[in-house]
């Protein structure tokens, strides 16, 4: 502008957020910041006032002063300039031709496009990560994709264990440098996506947050599914009914192949546990491995090669301590095709009954053999063998059962028994006799003895499952 004096020295270079027209002397009160001042200065007559006028524009966070001349100026005030420069304050000269509202104006027209261009990139931007998610890469893509508009970093964790990460090397993501943005899951705490600092937001991490919790939400849905159609099997496996000829071809439809072996790893729960257990994601140890529903247990089919039963049984125990589940985990051992499953199954679920959070396998008993074959009335018998002992008890308050259960479990001493039952030798003998007169079975006899061990043990197994 054509100015008397020396000339304004700072160029407006800060986005303008509006046009504001005033008269007042100290207009500072009525500004928000990034506004383009607007006035004629017919209330600042002298330099005093001119020169605090730039003060409080400037207090105020203003870009710059618009001064319209050709009315109460005929050219910019030279102390108004003046205080401008020693401020760093832009003043655009605005002829008297040009009525501020065109200057509003052509500041909203800006203002709305850069905001439609804005918008148009974020909507684009939005259907990037779509198709990310949907052509088939799932979250690895989609969160590739937006590390690459972020420009940095980014991590997802679910109960503390890494999902999916961009990162090079596996990295900590609870430090500070690390941004956390937590995801709705229905379960509290449970997922979360990071960020390592700084990044660029621009609107679009809050877009990729809901569609990463309708995909975590939409795999807990897949996977109980895959659990129910896999249950089915196992449950055909687990009673005997599945065909020798239909087991591989069944096998393999739910991801189990039957040449291979596998363990079986169980965990029983009820009610609202069972639900988050059944809908619990696999920690990392565990990729590649099967989940079935069965009854109210979970079997976990996991492949034994290349891997260690108690470092994926003491994985699967911290996830459960981690989804708030305090829950006993069973391990079977390796076996081969379906029968194989079924004496993995067993061996889990008179492993589970130690309730330890780790429970291994130990030899699988010929009792727990025997449980296991539907078409062995193993309850049946053990109930006609040791009947009469519990209605005699019942009815005379003797101690029968409890005597004959130390007598097996002390290899058939007498003396022993009587010691530990703090009985006569004698008092040992009669109720041995007795056992005897109702049972049919000897307990000194070994082909009885052993009928009335599996007996007893055939009813405590049945009692505790």
């Amino acid at each position: 502008p054509d100015v008397h004096g020396p000339p304004a020295t700072a160029t407006i270079d800060t986005a303008i957020a509006w046009a504001a027209v005033t008269e007042m002397e100290n207009p500072q009160p009525f500004l928000s910041g990034g506004e383009l001042v607007l006035t004629t200065g017919v209330r600042q007559t002298t330099a005093v006032a001119q020169r605090s006028f730039v003060r409080a524009v400037k207090r105020a966070g203003a870009v710059g002063i618009g001064f319209g001349i050709g009315l109460g100026h005929e050219t910019v005030p030279q102390p108004l300039i003046a205080e401008a420069n020693r401020w760093g304050l832009p003043v655009v000269e605005v002829p008297y031709e040009t009525p501020f509202i065109a200057i509003g104006k052509l500041i909203a027209d800006s203002r709305s496009a850069d905001h439609y261009a804005k918008l148009e990139r974020l909507l684009g931007r939005h259907q990037v990560l779509a198709k990310a998610l949907l052509s088939g890469g799932g979250l690895l893509a989609l969160l590739n994709k937006l590390a690459t508009m972020t420009r940095t970093e980014v991590a997802l964790t679910q109960y503390g264990s890494e999902l999916f990460s961009t990162a090079a090397n596996p990295t900590p993501v609870n430090d500070d440098g690390w941004f956390a943005v937590a995801l709705a899951t229905g379960s509290r705490d449970s997922s979360t996506l990071w960020l390592r600092k700084p990044f660029d937001d621009g609107g679009i991490v809050d877009y990729a947050k809901g569609l990463i919790s309708v995909e975590l939400n939409n795999l807990v849905l897949r996977r109980l599914s895959a659990s129910k159609l896999a249950g089915a099997v196992l449950q055909d496996v687990i009673s005997g009914t599945l065909a020798a000829a239909d087991a591989p071809s069944r096998l393999n439809a739910v991801g189990i192949n039957p040449a291979l072996k596998h363990h079986v790893l169980l965990v029983q729960a009820t009610g609202r546990a069972f639900k988050a257990l059944a809908s619990m994601p696999l920690p990392p140890a565990l990729d590649g491995a099967v989940t079935a529903v069965v009854n109210e247990e979970l079997l976990i089919i996991a492949p034994a090669a290349g891997s260690d039963a108690a470092k994926v049984a003491n994985a699967l125990s911290h996830q459960l301590f981690d989804v708030g589940l305090n829950l006993p985990v069973g391990v079977g051992g390796a076996y081969l095709h379906g029968n194989g499953l079924r004496w993995s199954y067993f061996e889990a679920r008179d492993a589970i009954r130690r309730a330890q959070p780790v429970n291994l396998p130990e030899r699988l008993s010929l009792t727990s053999l025997l449980l296991a074959s539907e078409d062995v009335p193993m309850a049946d018998m053990a109930a006609e063998a040791v009947g009469p002992l519990v209605e005699f008890d019942q009815a005379h308050g003797s101690e029968l059962l409890s005597t004959l259960e130390t007598y097996l479990r002390l290899d058939g001493s007498v003396a022993a028994v009587a010691s530990e039952l703090t009985l006569h030798r004698n008092t040992v003998r009669y109720r041995l006799s007795q056992i005897t007169e109702l049972t049919g079975y000897d307990p000194a006899v070994t082909a009885d003895r052993v009928q009335l061990w599996l007996a007893m043990a055939v009813r405590r197994i049945s009692r505790a499952l």
